[in-house]
């Protein structure tokens, strides 16, 4: 008994005014673009308290240091910019030493860890996983899979639900409560297909579930939305209707181009019978006789302007 009693005082005085738990590991789940504060344990640190704070961040076997608040008189406050990952998003709170990491995202994931120099050394840790916003699964009919069993397709639906640019989540689908199939995704981004077909007629209730550890996004399937018996006879009218409306467009086209183009024609042969026209004759010359020279017993021939139109 006195030797446990002993051991029990050791370790209330290795505990320090700080109140921090030694080597206490905490696991935390965030979504991107949230942001988290990691606490020390510290209530105040005294304005006249010796103390020192240094938070690090450790990502596989690669450790660095990220904040740090060091009191002996003087306060002196570090907190990293030089580190792109945590560039402009790290506040270390000067009367705790919490530190308090802003927008995070995936980069972020890793352990984190405190250690606080009092009367003693006294460690804590944060394991943070920082996982990606989740969107609306898809949901549409796989026409290809329902061309190609074409002895089912009377009876049977094929639908495809779809996520894409995802990483870290699970793609199911439930019929009521009950998982039917599912496909799971960890690191990378990538898209997600998954399978389902139903009955025509089915009256149960179906959901594709796109979800991570922390969140989820549901949606509900409505197959008399998405299915419908002879599809493909129900579709032929339609883009009957659709080629009869493209051929008619491209018809009056033609007609309006060949329409300004006869009009351009009759303008032009308008435009040159309305020309000026000019008729050629030929020149005829009338020889006249001088009254005045007939005296010299001589003959003289006087021609006169003509004017040709």
């Amino acid at each position: 008994m006195m030797v446990l009693a002993f051991f029990c005082f050791c370790m209330w005085l290795l505990g320090g005014v700080s109140g921090v738990d030694a080597d206490e590991t905490e696991m935390i789940s965030v979504i991107e673009g949230e942001s988290v504060t990691l606490h020390t344990g510290v209530t105040e640190i005294g304005l006249q308290e010796r103390l020192q704070i240094l938070w690090t961040f450790r990502l596989n076997s690669s450790e660095t240091r990220i904040a740090e608040i060091y009191k002996p008189i003087m306060s002196s406050i570090y907190v990293s910019s030089d580190n792109e990952r945590f560039r402009g998003r790290l506040k270390i709170d000067e009367k705790t030493g919490s530190l308090t990491i802003t927008n995070i995202n995936r980069l972020h994931s890793g352990l984190y860890k405190v250690q606080v120099i009092n009367e003693g050394v006294k460690h804590r840790s944060f394991n943070i996983a920082v996982y990606g916003i989740l969107t609306l699964p898809v949901i549409i009919r796989d026409y290809l899979q329902n061309s190609s069993s074409s002895s089912s397709s009377e009876s049977r639906c094929s639908l495809v639900c779809s996520a894409v640019n995802v990483s870290d989540v699970t793609l199911s689908w439930y019929r009521g409560i009950s998982v039917l199939s599912g496909i799971s995704v960890s690191d990378l981004s990538i898209s997600l297909s998954l399978p389902l077909e139903v009955e025509y007629q089915d009256k149960n209730t179906y959901s594709c579930v796109l979800n991570n550890p922390i969140s989820n996004m549901t949606t509900h399937l409505d197959i008399s939305e998405h299915c419908w018996p002879n599809s493909e006879s129900n579709q032929s009218p339609l883009l009957l209707v659709s080629l009869l409306l493209l051929l008619a467009v491209i018809t009056a086209l033609v007609v309006l181009f060949f329409c300004r183009r006869r009009k351009y024609t009759q303008a032009k042969q308008d435009a040159q019978n309305n020309e000026e026209e000019v008729d050629y004759t030929d020149a005829t010359f009338i020889k006249h006789r001088n009254p005045d020279t007939e005296a010299d017993g001589r003959d003289q021939t006087v021609y006169s302007q003509v004017a040709l139109r």
